[in-house]
């Protein structure tokens, strides 16, 4: 059944549109990038100094479909993840990817504070409910039936979402926004270091899929280990680390423009091949969320 299925979605393209939700609490705007099954054939946009093959503006194709958010890591970008977005709307998913305000490429103002650790959780539930509300979107999407994939502080994110309670650095613990409608979280090289109490994942009940980079110098193994040691169901985990991958390893490849200028977040192991890894990595999620999402009982 799973074989027919990804036969059938692979023939749609990746429509795609953004969006800007507002924050009341932070009295900001949140950018989304937002990918969605099509039918209509792919072209080359340009965003920056990317480029990628997406239908802008497309009607969304006919069905029903989860929602996956991705959330990016600290002082990052919601591009950086176009490889995984885009198979997942191939696949039959409504991907949407938020720039977090205030913790993002343009403006780190809020880099290690409280404040970014309450936010980014009430960023996933806000953009959930912008999906559910659009006149577009809204009447294809699955409203209970969410994913979150984080990278790295994304990684935090998806784990509160979920129903972590994290804990700040004067250790104290942090009220966060959950979503019940989240039912399954992808953490790659998450950032966990907010949740060492003991109790601190015992409200995470939902499936996980989790992977580190076996040569990853910025959240090393002892994050993955919070998790596997924390969560009450540790036979919910689905754990790998990936050989010779370090810490960037699973952002989307950067150009080779961008590649030249030796950016640490373009870089690799010697001898790690990022673009073959892409060719993986979503097909890994991908099949992951099916299980937990489309064809769970």
């Amino acid at each position: 059944m799973l074989r027919c299925s990804a036969m059938i979605t692979h023939l749609m393209f990746a429509g795609f549109r953004q969006l800007s939700i507002h924050d009341a609490a932070q009295g900001a705007a949140i950018p989304v990038l937002v990918f969605y099954p099509t039918e209509l054939p792919a072209t080359t946009v340009t965003l920056g100094p990317y480029q990628f093959e997406v239908s802008p503006d497309a009607p969304i194709a006919q069905g029903s479909y989860p929602i996956a958010v991705i959330s990016h890591g600290s002082g990052g970008t919601h591009i950086l993840y176009r490889t995984i977005a885009m198979h997942l709307a191939k696949n039959g998913y409504v991907v949407a990817v938020p720039e977090h305000p205030g913790n993002n490429r343009l403006d780190n103002s809020l880099y290690g504070t409280v404040d970014n650790l309450v936010n980014r959780p009430r960023h996933v539930r806000l953009v959930i409910d912008a999906l559910i509300a659009d006149t577009e979107l809204g009447p294809i999407v699955e409203k209970d039936k969410a994913a979150v994939i984080g990278h790295s502080m994304g990684g935090y994110t998806a784990l509160a979402v979920a129903g972590g309670t994290p804990w700040s650095r004067e250790g104290k613990p942090v009220a966060v926004e959950t979503d019940a409608r989240v039912r399954a979280i992808v953490l790659l090289a998450p950032a966990t270091a907010w949740y060492q109490p003991e109790n601190a994942l015992e409200g995470v009940k939902v499936p996980i899929l989790m992977m580190t980079g076996e040569h990853d110098d910025v959240t090393p193994q002892w994050h993955a280990d919070l998790v596997l040691d924390r969560v009450p169901e540790r036979e919910r985990v689905h754990f790998r680390v990936v050989e010779n991958a370090g810490h960037f390893s699973f952002l989307s490849p950067f150009p080779p423009k961008l590649k030249a200028g030796g950016f640490a977040p373009t870089l690799d192991p010697e001898g790690f091949d990022r673009e073959a890894f892409h060719e993986e990595l979503p097909e890994e999620i991908r099949q992951f969320l099916d299980r937990h999402l489309k064809f769970a009982g």
